[in-house]
C-alpha cells in the first residue's frame, strides 16, 4: 500500500514539523508494508478549543506485519502552537524497542524536540542497535533538555533537546531519520519470537505506563475536552496497551 498524504494540518506547522511528518511516512511506505489501521471513527480527526484558541488533531495510523501500530499524530492550537507525535508500537510477536519522537514548537521557534530508540527487554537495545546508535543522543547540540521523572524508561541514545537555529533543526532531523531508517530495516530482518511474548509485552506495557503519566499532555486534554475524554484518548490512541 502507498500512503497518500491528503489535505493536512501540517501544511500550516512550523516547516521543521511538516518536513519532519514528511520524512517518517516516506521511510515508513519505503522499508515497510503498511496498511490502514484503523481508530475509533470519532478520534480520527478532532476539533475543540483551549483557553480560546481553536485546537485541532489530526492522527493518521498504520499497521505491518512487524508492526501492529504506526502513529503520527499533528495538532495545532490556534497560530502560535504546533505538536508533532509518533511511536511506533511493535507486534508483541517481535522482540523490538519503541521507537518514539516528538517535537513542540510556540510562536514558530521550536521548544522541545525528542527521539527515542527505547528498549522493552530488561537486557537494553539489540546490539545491533547499539552499535548503529553509538556516539549519538544529545552529543553536539547546545541545549540538551533534562528527561521527565519516568525517563527511565528511554535509552542511553534518547535524544531530548531544544534545537538552536537551522543547523540544529537539521540535523535533529537527520538524527530521526537515522533512528528510524535503522528501526525499520531491523525490524523487516527480525525473525517473530512468540515465545517471548510475554517478556515483550511485560516491556511494552512498561514502556505505554509511564507515558501515560504525562501530566502536562493530559492537562491540555483535559482542559480542552473533559477528564474522561481525555483517559479515553490517552488510553486509546496515544499509548494503549497490548492485548494479551
Amino acid at each position: 500500500m502507498s500512503i497518500t498524504v491528503k489535505s493536512s494540518i501540517r501544511q500550516h506547522q512550523n516547516s521543521v514539523i511538516c518536513e519532519l511528518a514528511d520524512i517518517i511516512e516516506e521511510t515508513w511506505q519505503h522499508h515497510l508494508d503498511v496498511s490502514p489501521y484503523h481508530l475509533p471513527s470519532d478520534l480520527g480527526y478532532v476539533e475543540s478549543r483551549l483557553e480560546g484558541e481553536r485546537l485541532v488533531i489530526e492522527n493518521v495510523c498504520y499497521q505491518t506485519p512487524e508492526f501492529r501500530k504506526l502513529h503520527l499524530e499533528l495538532a495545532q492550537v490556534g497560530p502560535n502552537l504546533d505538536i508533532l507525535h509518533c511511536v511506533m508500537f511493535p507486534n508483541p510477536d517481535y522482540a523490538l524497542p519503541m521507537f518514539g519522537c516528538d517535537i513542540v514548537s510556540g510562536r514558530g521557534q521550536i521548544s522541545a524536540a525528542v527521539v527515542d530508540l527505547s528498549p522493552t527487554s530488561s537486557n537494553g537495545l539489540p546490539v545491533a542497535y547499539t552499535r548503529a546508535l553509538a556516539g549519538m543522543g544529545t552529543n553536539g547540540y547546545s541545549n540538551p533538555r533534562e528527561l521527565p521523572s519516568w525517563g527511565h524508561i528511554f535509552s542511553d541514545y534518547c535524544c531530548f533537546i531544544r534545537p538552536i537555529g537551522p543547523q540544529e533543526n537539521e540535523r535533529f532531523l537527520n538524527q530521526v531519520r537515522h533512528y528510524l531508517t535503522l528501526h525499520c530495516q531491523q525490524a523487516t530482518t527480525t525473525s517473530p519470537t512468540p515465545r517471548q511474548r510475554a517478556e515483550i509485552l511485560a516491556g511494552q506495557r512498561n514502556y505505554c505506563t509511564h507515558q501515560q503519566q504525562n501530566d502536562k499532555t493530559r492537562r491540555i486534554l483535559e482542559k480542552a475536552f473533559d477528564s474522561a475524554w481525555a483517559e479515553r484518548y490517552m488510553t486509546t490512541v496515544l499509548f494503549d496497551l497490548p492485548k494479551e
